[in-house]
């Protein structure tokens, strides 16, 4: 069976699933909003980092942060690199916030909005040293498989936002998934799989464990990691 490598017209990075905020995720998005999250005051406003962050540090960015605890873990261990975060549910923006006041984490901002159109909008082409996406959605049923962010027309737009020798690392829980992105990454002449056998990271020592990912585990289900570099050619 091969894969369907039409180009999509739109692809959504979410499906919005309101939770119930918590207090203290209240208090965070009242008291912090205005200090770590980005606002684009311009529906083409592009981000310019050295003026968001006051600094030149390299600049990672998380897609679907979740609740933000491997974003904080990495930032804290990496205090020379810049960390943008995009998350749409306020639940997990409000604990993210949270956390990086208690840890006094400086190198985070937060997005809350469509990844797609802030990488398409408000990215610089070449800005960025890493990209972030761990469990996204699966959209495990094949009439679905369509909206699943990773596709050919994703893959291009980070080609065109990461820096030469830039990176992107992806990791799902659902198989079906991990093969596709391993199809669309593979296929893409601007990106070079970092596993040396050409397919998965048996282990990924290079990001945290999510909560998300130690339940699964605990239920048997597999986890698959993916390294792609960018290359050196614009």
């Amino acid at each position: 069976m091969t894969e369907d490598f039409r180009p999509l017209r739109t692809i959504r990075s979410f499906v919005r699933r309101q939770g119930r905020l918590t207090s203290s995720q209240q208090h965070a998005l009242d008291a912090f909003s205005s200090q770590w999250m980005l606002v684009f005051e311009t529906p083409e406003m592009q981000l310019d980092f050295q003026s968001v962050f006051g600094n030149q540090h390299p600049v990672v960015m998380e897609i679907g942060f979740g609740d933000g605890q491997c974003l904080l873990t990495m930032a804290t261990a990496m205090p020379e690199t810049n960390f943008l975060g995009i998350e749409v549910h306020r639940p997990g923006v409000g604990r993210l916030l949270q956390g990086i006041s208690e840890k006094k984490l400086n190198q985070i901002r937060v997005i809350s909005a469509d990844a797609m159109d802030v990488l398409t909008r408000h990215i610089s082409n070449g800005s960025l040293t890493g990209i972030h996406l761990f469990f996204p959605d699966p959209w495990h049923k094949k009439r679905h498989h369509k909206r699943r962010l990773v596709q050919p027309v994703f893959a291009d737009l980070i080609a065109q936002k990461l820096k030469p020798s830039g990176y992107i690392h992806l990791a799902t829980d659902w198989q079906d998934y991990a093969q596709h992105m391993l199809a669309v990454f593979n296929h893409h002449p601007q990106f070079i799989n970092q596993s040396a056998s050409g397919d998965f990271f048996q282990q990924a020592t290079v990001r945290p464990r999510t909560k998300f990912e130690t339940r699964g585990l605990k239920l048997g289900h597999g986890v698959w990691d993916l390294i792609f570099k960018r290359n050196d050619i614009m």
